[in-house]
Protein backbone atom coordinates (compact mmCIF):
# COMPACT_ATOMS: atom_id res chain seq x y z
CA UNK A 1 0.00 0.00 0.00
CA UNK A 2 1.22 3.47 -0.87
CA UNK A 3 0.54 6.61 1.17
CA UNK A 4 0.53 10.34 0.50
CA UNK A 5 1.25 12.90 3.24
CA UNK A 6 -0.28 16.35 3.51
CA UNK A 7 0.72 18.97 6.07
CA UNK A 8 0.87 22.71 6.62
CA UNK A 9 4.17 24.45 7.45
CA UNK A 10 3.84 27.28 9.97
CA UNK A 11 5.73 30.51 9.36
CA UNK A 12 5.69 33.09 12.15
CA UNK A 13 3.59 36.07 11.23
CA UNK A 14 2.54 34.65 7.86
CA UNK A 15 0.01 32.22 6.44
CA UNK A 16 0.92 28.55 6.56
CA UNK A 17 2.19 26.85 3.38
CA UNK A 18 0.57 23.54 2.42
CA UNK A 19 2.66 20.61 1.18
CA UNK A 20 1.79 17.24 -0.36
CA UNK A 21 4.22 14.35 -0.77
CA UNK A 22 4.50 11.81 -3.57
CA UNK A 23 3.05 8.33 -3.04
CA UNK A 24 5.48 6.41 -0.81
CA UNK A 25 5.45 3.09 1.01
CA UNK A 26 4.19 2.78 4.56
CA UNK A 27 7.48 2.56 6.45
CA UNK A 28 8.95 5.53 4.61
CA UNK A 29 5.73 7.50 5.17
CA UNK A 30 6.02 7.00 8.93
CA UNK A 31 9.70 8.02 8.93
CA UNK A 32 8.89 11.18 6.97
CA UNK A 33 5.92 11.91 9.22
CA UNK A 34 8.12 11.62 12.31
CA UNK A 35 10.67 14.03 10.83
CA UNK A 36 7.97 16.54 9.91
CA UNK A 37 6.52 16.48 13.43
CA UNK A 38 9.97 16.91 15.02
CA UNK A 39 10.34 20.29 13.32
CA UNK A 40 7.53 21.60 15.52
CA UNK A 41 6.42 23.78 12.63
CA UNK A 42 3.77 21.57 11.06
CA UNK A 43 0.03 21.32 11.51
CA UNK A 44 -2.65 19.07 10.11
CA UNK A 45 -0.28 16.18 9.34
CA UNK A 46 -2.49 13.66 7.51
CA UNK A 47 -1.79 10.40 5.70
CA UNK A 48 -3.93 9.24 2.77
CA UNK A 49 -3.87 5.67 1.50
CA UNK A 50 -4.72 4.41 -1.98
CA UNK A 51 -8.15 3.29 -0.80
CA UNK A 52 -9.12 6.86 0.13
CA UNK A 53 -8.80 6.48 3.91
CA UNK A 54 -7.06 9.04 6.13
CA UNK A 55 -4.84 8.58 9.19
CA UNK A 56 -2.88 10.65 11.66
CA UNK A 57 0.67 9.67 12.67
CA UNK A 58 -0.37 7.78 15.80
CA UNK A 59 -2.95 5.78 13.84
CA UNK A 60 -0.38 5.03 11.14
CA UNK A 61 2.05 3.55 13.63
CA UNK A 62 -0.69 1.32 15.02
CA UNK A 63 -1.83 0.41 11.51
CA UNK A 64 1.59 -0.80 10.38
CA UNK A 65 1.62 -3.47 13.09
CA UNK A 66 -1.84 -4.68 12.11
CA UNK A 67 -1.35 -4.61 8.33
CA UNK A 68 2.01 -6.35 8.52
CA UNK A 69 0.30 -9.62 9.45
CA UNK A 70 -2.20 -9.50 6.58
CA UNK A 71 -1.44 -10.21 2.90
CA UNK A 72 -0.47 -7.01 1.07
CA UNK A 73 1.58 -5.78 -1.91
CA UNK A 74 -0.47 -8.20 -4.01
CA UNK A 75 0.36 -8.88 -7.66
CA UNK A 76 -1.67 -11.34 -9.75
CA UNK A 77 -0.81 -12.95 -13.10
CA UNK A 78 -3.54 -14.93 -14.86
CA UNK A 79 -3.99 -16.87 -18.08
CA UNK A 80 -6.59 -19.14 -19.63
CA UNK A 81 -5.99 -21.89 -22.18
CA UNK A 82 -8.80 -23.36 -24.27
CA UNK A 83 -9.37 -26.64 -26.17
CA UNK A 84 -12.21 -26.14 -28.66
CA UNK A 85 -12.38 -29.92 -29.29
CA UNK A 86 -13.36 -30.66 -25.68
CA UNK A 87 -14.73 -27.26 -24.58
CA UNK A 88 -12.32 -27.40 -21.66
CA UNK A 89 -10.26 -24.58 -20.22
CA UNK A 90 -7.04 -24.62 -18.25
CA UNK A 91 -6.77 -21.80 -15.73
CA UNK A 92 -3.36 -20.68 -14.50
CA UNK A 93 -2.61 -18.06 -11.86
CA UNK A 94 0.44 -16.78 -10.01
CA UNK A 95 0.10 -14.54 -6.95
CA UNK A 96 2.95 -12.63 -5.34
CA UNK A 97 2.32 -11.03 -1.96
CA UNK A 98 3.89 -10.02 1.33
CA UNK A 99 2.83 -11.10 4.79
CA UNK A 100 4.73 -10.20 7.92
CA UNK A 101 8.33 -9.65 6.87
CA UNK A 102 8.16 -12.37 4.22
CA UNK A 103 7.33 -12.49 0.52
CA UNK A 104 5.46 -15.41 -1.04
CA UNK A 105 4.63 -16.81 -4.45
CA UNK A 106 1.51 -18.91 -4.90
CA UNK A 107 1.02 -20.96 -8.08
CA UNK A 108 -2.24 -22.72 -8.90
CA UNK A 109 -4.21 -24.11 -11.80
CA UNK A 110 -7.56 -25.72 -12.51
CA UNK A 111 -9.28 -27.57 -15.34
CA UNK A 112 -12.92 -26.67 -16.02
CA UNK A 113 -15.49 -27.86 -18.55
CA UNK A 114 -18.22 -26.27 -20.67
CA UNK A 115 -16.21 -23.31 -21.90
CA UNK A 116 -17.13 -21.72 -25.23
CA UNK A 117 -14.18 -19.49 -26.20
CA UNK A 118 -10.65 -18.55 -25.27
CA UNK A 119 -11.92 -15.18 -23.98
CA UNK A 120 -14.26 -17.00 -21.61
CA UNK A 121 -11.30 -19.06 -20.38
CA UNK A 122 -9.41 -15.84 -19.64
CA UNK A 123 -12.33 -14.46 -17.63
CA UNK A 124 -12.63 -17.75 -15.75
CA UNK A 125 -8.91 -17.61 -14.93
CA UNK A 126 -9.20 -14.15 -13.40
CA UNK A 127 -12.26 -15.18 -11.40
CA UNK A 128 -10.30 -18.21 -10.18
CA UNK A 129 -7.46 -15.88 -9.11
CA UNK A 130 -9.88 -13.77 -7.07
CA UNK A 131 -11.17 -16.90 -5.33
CA UNK A 132 -7.58 -17.76 -4.39
CA UNK A 133 -7.07 -14.23 -3.01
CA UNK A 134 -10.15 -14.71 -0.86
CA UNK A 135 -8.80 -18.02 0.43
CA UNK A 136 -5.51 -16.49 1.59
CA UNK A 137 -7.24 -13.55 3.25
CA UNK A 138 -6.55 -10.69 0.83
CA UNK A 139 -9.00 -7.81 1.35
CA UNK A 140 -9.25 -4.00 1.23
CA UNK A 141 -5.92 -3.44 -0.50
CA UNK A 142 -4.77 -2.32 -3.95
CA UNK A 143 -4.10 -5.26 -6.23
CA UNK A 144 -2.06 -5.31 -9.46
CA UNK A 145 -3.70 -7.64 -11.99
CA UNK A 146 -1.63 -8.60 -15.03
CA UNK A 147 -2.54 -10.71 -18.04
CA UNK A 148 -1.95 -10.93 -21.77
CA UNK A 149 -5.65 -10.68 -22.65
CA UNK A 150 -6.27 -7.06 -23.57
CA UNK A 151 -9.92 -7.91 -24.24
CA UNK A 152 -10.55 -8.95 -20.63
CA UNK A 153 -8.60 -6.13 -19.01
CA UNK A 154 -9.90 -3.36 -21.26
CA UNK A 155 -13.49 -4.56 -20.81
CA UNK A 156 -13.04 -4.64 -17.03
CA UNK A 157 -11.72 -1.08 -17.14
CA UNK A 158 -14.75 -0.08 -19.20
CA UNK A 159 -12.62 1.07 -22.12
CA UNK A 160 -13.93 -1.60 -24.48
CA UNK A 161 -17.60 -2.67 -24.72
CA UNK A 162 -18.66 -6.25 -24.13
CA UNK A 163 -21.54 -7.45 -26.31
CA UNK A 164 -21.48 -11.18 -25.51
CA UNK A 165 -24.00 -12.19 -22.85
CA UNK A 166 -21.84 -15.02 -21.51
CA UNK A 167 -18.82 -12.77 -21.06
CA UNK A 168 -20.96 -10.12 -19.40
CA UNK A 169 -21.91 -12.71 -16.80
CA UNK A 170 -18.23 -13.28 -16.06
CA UNK A 171 -17.71 -9.52 -15.86
CA UNK A 172 -20.47 -9.30 -13.28
CA UNK A 173 -19.00 -12.17 -11.23
CA UNK A 174 -15.55 -10.62 -11.23
CA UNK A 175 -16.77 -7.15 -10.30
CA UNK A 176 -18.96 -8.61 -7.55
CA UNK A 177 -15.98 -10.52 -6.10
CA UNK A 178 -13.73 -7.44 -6.25
CA UNK A 179 -16.39 -5.42 -4.43
CA UNK A 180 -16.84 -8.16 -1.83
CA UNK A 181 -13.10 -8.25 -1.10
CA UNK A 182 -12.82 -4.46 -1.12
CA UNK A 183 -9.97 -4.53 -3.63
CA UNK A 184 -8.69 -1.63 -5.69
CA UNK A 185 -7.66 -3.37 -8.94
CA UNK A 186 -4.96 -1.94 -11.18
CA UNK A 187 -5.23 -3.71 -14.52
CA UNK A 188 -2.11 -4.03 -16.64
CA UNK A 189 -2.02 -5.79 -20.03
CA UNK A 190 1.38 -7.43 -20.57
CA UNK A 191 3.04 -9.27 -23.49
CA UNK A 192 2.74 -13.06 -23.55
CA UNK A 193 6.44 -13.46 -22.84
CA UNK A 194 5.92 -11.70 -19.50
CA UNK A 195 3.11 -14.08 -18.57
CA UNK A 196 4.94 -17.37 -19.05
CA UNK A 197 4.35 -18.73 -15.53
CA UNK A 198 0.56 -18.41 -15.69
CA UNK A 199 0.51 -19.63 -19.30
CA UNK A 200 2.47 -22.77 -18.38
CA UNK A 201 0.13 -23.48 -15.47
CA UNK A 202 -2.88 -23.18 -17.77
CA UNK A 203 -1.29 -25.63 -20.24
CA UNK A 204 -0.48 -28.06 -17.43
CA UNK A 205 -4.11 -27.97 -16.29
CA UNK A 206 -5.20 -28.95 -19.82
CA UNK A 207 -2.69 -31.81 -19.65
CA UNK A 208 -4.24 -33.05 -16.42
CA UNK A 209 -1.44 -31.83 -14.12
CA UNK A 210 -2.97 -30.17 -11.04
CA UNK A 211 -0.73 -27.69 -9.22
CA UNK A 212 -1.26 -25.72 -6.04
CA UNK A 213 1.94 -24.61 -4.32
CA UNK A 214 3.15 -21.79 -2.12
CA UNK A 215 6.74 -20.89 -1.46
CA UNK A 216 8.58 -18.22 0.46
CA UNK A 217 10.86 -16.03 -1.64
CA UNK A 218 14.18 -14.62 -0.52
Amino acid sequence: MKYKIEWAYKIKGQDSINFTSDWIDQEKAILVGDDIEKTGKSTGLTFYDEMGQTWNLKEMKKLIAEVEEEPHDVMVYFDGGFYAETNQAGLGIVVYYRQGKKKYRLRANELIDQMETNNEAEYAALHYALNILEEIGVHHVPCDIKGDSQVVLKQLEGEWPCYEENLNKWLDRIEEKIKKLGLKPRYQPIPRNENKEADKLADQALEGKAIHSKMQLL
